[in-house]
């Protein structure tokens, strides 16, 4: 809710599940290994290249090499129940020509998470940090053990078998860059135009602690264990060269439909494929990639449940019910933003959400939402701490995002319920091929 629910929706529809339509998801299907990635080092910098050559290639191919950590841990497409039965593992390809994340299908659960260089940060250090992430979730996300060999020199800690007996339960890493990515690697020259750090908007209380960050983590599951252990092992992998700096936990509705609020959370949703990246002017190491914007929304529950619900309705220009306008039909039905009662007044509200976030009132504009709710207790004045962890990809956050959240934050009806209080912008790199990293096109481009 925000930044437009006409703007896009979470899965609704089979033509909105991240395919094109008519053809099946290749993300959701199952795919064998592929062979053992080459042996290759990532480019490090400055005098002390050599001493920091320490999670390359070479260092993980030490003591029987890559491709026979590649066999370790490894399960079968099935795991253990409690009860002793044994359920099909949901595994998600992470290689392809895009990452996983982007048009799969929402999971029941998130955890999005945003990580700072520490102070030594250079491009070869930034390079190394990716490679170890990499090489780590193409092992978590088939259902296998991190290699001990990827933990990080002079660590004590090591994988607890956590896991162990777990499917991987649909589980997707996405891995994103943000502004301050390009300034910290020396790769200032490099950083897209829209990359750009994002407006302030009228009625903001952003939290700086829990926006912005160098490097993103989105983490899906059906699963709230796998999601919270990969967290934690890509945490303790990092140990060293870069720290956490925010992480927000989501979830879907047992229908994957409604949020908070109680209304179906957005409709219309463009093509997910029009939110990725290709053409002549875009660079190599971001197509097949996106952008993606994230934003914390408070809802004022509190407030909320004290209206009326034909209050509630007209703020949002649709149906509590079903989703569809006020102005008839179904949830799919066109919205009739000229339809106007018989003593003139628009059945749309000239200030409903809907009529606001249009893309023909924004010139067009659209995004592809795939957001999640949240709920995190209780604030210190007793008002619940939930929401929607709002995330809206596109190819371009100045054409997308940006108008439509402009004219939303002057008059939205909805938005006097709604409190943003945090917010960030990523570029998300495109898909990653066996025996390649993330981001490796730019950082030894």
């Amino acid at each position: 809710m925000s930044a437009a629910d006409e703007q896009g929706t979470d899965e609704q529809g089979t033509d909105e599940q991240g395919t094109d339509e008519g053809g099946p998801d290749p993300l959701r299907t199952s795919a064998a290994r592929g062979p053992a990635a080459p042996a290759w080092s990532p480019p490090l910098t400055g005098p002390d290249a050599a001493a920091r050559r320490r999670v390359s290639r070479r260092a993980l191919l030490a003591g029987g090499g890559l491709a026979a950590l590649a066999g370790a841990g490894t399960v079968t497409a099935a795991a253990l129940r409690s009860d002793g039965a044994t359920t099909a593992a949901t595994v998600i390809p992470f290689h392809g020509p895009h990452q996983a994340g982007i048009l799969t299908p929402r999971q029941q659960h998130v955890r999005v998470a945003a990580f700072d260089f520490g102070t030594r940060t250079d491009r070869g250090r930034a390079a190394a940090l990716l490679l170890r992430w990499t090489t780590a979730t193409e092992h978590l996300t088939r259902g296998e053990t991190v290699p001990p060999e990827l933990e990080p020199p002079g660590s004590r800690a090591a994988e607890t078998g956590t896991l162990a007996g777990t499917a991987p339960a649909a589980l997707t890493v996405t891995f994103g860059l943000g502004p301050t990515f390009f300034d910290r690697t020396g790769l200032t020259a490099a950083r897209p135009e829209p990359l750009a750090p994002l407006p302030s908007f009228p009625e903001d209380q952003l939290d700086p602690a829990r926006s912005d960050g160098d490097l993103l983590v989105q983490i899906g599951a059906d699963d709230a264990f796998v999601t919270a252990h990969t967290l934690r092992t890509l945490q303790r992998l990092a140990r060293g060269e870069a720290g956490l700096r925010w992480t927000m936990t989501g979830f879907t509705a047992a229908d994957g439909r409604r949020n908070l609020m109680g209304h179906v959370d957005g409709t219309n949703n463009p093509e997910p494929t029009r939110a990725l990246l290709h053409g002549p002017d875009v660079p190599p190491w971001l197509a097949g990639g996106s952008y993606v914007v994230i934003r914390r929304i408070r809802m004022l529950l509190d407030h909320w449940d004290t209206l009326p619900p034909t209050h509630r309705e007209q703020a949002l220009g649709r149906r509590a019910a079903d989703g569809a306008p006020l102005t008839g039909g179904t949830e799919r039905t066109p919205v009739d933003l000229a339809a106007a009662r018989s003593d003139g007044v628009p059945v749309i509200a000239t200030n409903a959400h809907i009529r606001l976030a249009a893309p023909d009132s924004n010139s067009g504009a659209t995004m592809v939402r795939r957001s999640w709710s949240y709920h995190d207790g209780l604030r210190a004045d007793g008002t619940p701490d939930a929401g929607l962890l709002f995330m809206a990809w596109q190819p371009d956050p100045r054409t997308g995002f940006i108008p439509v959240q402009q004219r939303l934050s002057h008059g939205d009806a909805l938005g006097r319920y709604l409190v943003h209080e945090t917010s960030a912008l990523f570029a998300v790199p495109g898909g990653i091929r066996p025996g390649t990293y993330a981001a490796q096109a730019l950082l030894e481009g």
